[in-house]
């Protein structure tokens, strides 16, 4: 099987940007030479992680890094998105641990070498365990100590970064790390979610000044997570809850950024629910965008609830990835258009977008054909959306690699490449090599 776009898409110009993706703690083990973060403390609750797992070694990527720039490059693509270990480049003391900032010096290097583009993003969940001490993303300071981060550690690998993330998917920082406890630090308040949500923004604005400054030649923006929320029913009340999640779930992250306030559900929580909000604070959020990069999975289908005010309602008979979430290609589409309508978007990124298939290396050969489909169905349907005038400049395919799934821990596999963990072999899927393969057309 083979990925097939029409010959006149735009997804097939040179210009526009192919690219794979992973994040530090979900491949680079070494965890004897950083810092402790959150997802090590998280990992060690009984129950917090399905397979009881951990991520101190995961794929290994400290001391295979090499071989995996070489496998990026034998894939065709154009760019790679990784995202920096926090608690591997900086020291309690504030400053930047030396080794740390020579790894991903020496990586980006080789990649540029490659001329593989570099698209990086500061923070993919792993907060410094020190900082969460201090009460993490719902302590103020704690955005501050991300501007400072921002700050050194661009000035370090200014030269070598094409693109730069201050941040990954914040709502699942804040609303599963904080509000429902599924993901680290696995705390359960309502109020937690909604500060922290409203700290990690401020410390995204914070951030950006001093990408700017310190590396003018780059692009600099945020990657947020969308699941497009569809009532059950054209019944009123279902409408409503639909809308609410989406509001409460999708707008919270984006409102901000454009327009400056959040959602109408804002003035439906109750004032210990509502975040503390200073003055200028959204002006500081809305820090002017080079590109805003977009997550996609699935979507989620809503009705009314009497007690929770909404549920989602389990598609039954459908088809599903190996995680649970609903293979529905139309509501890529659906978003993309939807975010278009509704905000002034600068360039977009697709920064992620993929499936887990129960995957199993038979004779050398790992034959993934839902993945595949998956992938064609969604480039079919991101092609369908630029057609109708949104500008997406780039597609990142989720993920590189198998990897360690955060709470699933090993169980999920998402990567175009298999991860043999025992003996950490690497080989390329049948997605990987059709993904290869559509690369590579490109270029002639």
């Amino acid at each position: 099987m083979t990925l097939q776009l029409p010959a006149d898409s735009r997804i097939l110009n040179t210009d526009f940007v192919f690219g794979v993706a992973t994040s530090s703690f979900q491949i680079e083990g070494g965890l004897d030479s950083r810092l402790p973060c959150i997802w090590d403390t998280f990992c060690t609750q009984p129950g917090a992680i399905r397979d009881g797992s951990h991520g101190a070694v995961a794929c290994d990527h400290i001391r295979l890094w090499r071989e995996d720039v070489e496998l990026i490059q034998s894939l065709g693509v154009d760019a790679y998105r990784l995202s920096l270990s926090w608690p591997r480049v900086m020291q309690q003391n504030g400053e930047l641990n030396p080794t740390g900032v020579a790894f991903y010096r020496d990586l980006l290097g080789t990649l540029k070498a490659q001329g593989i583009r570099t698209f990086v993003t500061l923070y993919h969940w792993d907060l410094p365990q020190y900082l969460e001490d201090e009460g993490g993303w719902r302590n103020r300071a704690t955005a501050y100590a991300f501007a400072d981060y921002a700050d050194k550690i661009s000035k370090a690998l200014a030269d070598l970064v094409d693109a730069w993330a201050t941040l990954n998917e914040p709502f699942c920082s804040s609303y599963l790390g904080y509000e429902i406890g599924v993901h680290a630090p696995g705390l359960k308040n309502k109020g937690w979610g909604r500060q922290s949500a409203h700290h990690l923004l401020l410390a995204h604005g914070l951030a950006m000044p001093k990408l700017r400054q310190n590396a003018p030649q780059a692009q600099h923006g945020i990657v947020l997570n969308f699941t497009p929320c569809y009532a059950e029913t054209d019944a009123l009340a279902d409408v409503a809850a639909a809308d609410y999640a989406d509001q409460y779930f999708n707008q919270w992250y984006i409102k901000p950024l454009f327009d400056k306030a959040y959602p109408a559900c804002f003035s439906q929580l109750s004032a210990e629910e509502q975040p503390q909000i200073q003055p200028g604070d959204f002006d500081i959020i809305a820090a002017p965008l080079d590109y805003l990069g977009i997550n996609f999975y699935t979507r989620h289908v809503y009705r009314a609830d009497a007690q929770q005010g909404f549920v989602v309602v389990d598609q039954v008979g459908v088809a599903k990835t190996d995680i649970g979430w609903e293979i529905y290609p139309q509501a890529f589409t659906d978003l993309l258009l939807d975010l278009h309508r509704r905000y002034p978007l600068p360039p977009l990124y697709i920064m992620e977008n993929g499936a887990a298939g129960a995957d199993e290396l038979v004779d050398g050969k790992v034959q993934d054909d839902m993945r595949l489909g998956y992938y064609q169905q969604h480039l079919l349907a991101l092609d369908n959306a630029m057609r109708q005038g949104v500008d997406v400049r780039g597609y990142f395919a989720w993920s590189l690699m198998d990897n360690f799934e955060w709470a699933e821990g090993y169980l999920k596999r998402f990567g175009i490449v298999y991860v043999d963990y025992a003996t950490q072999q690497r080989v390329i899927k049948q997605s990987g090599l059709a993904f290869r393969d559509l690369s590579l057309s490109r270029k002639g």
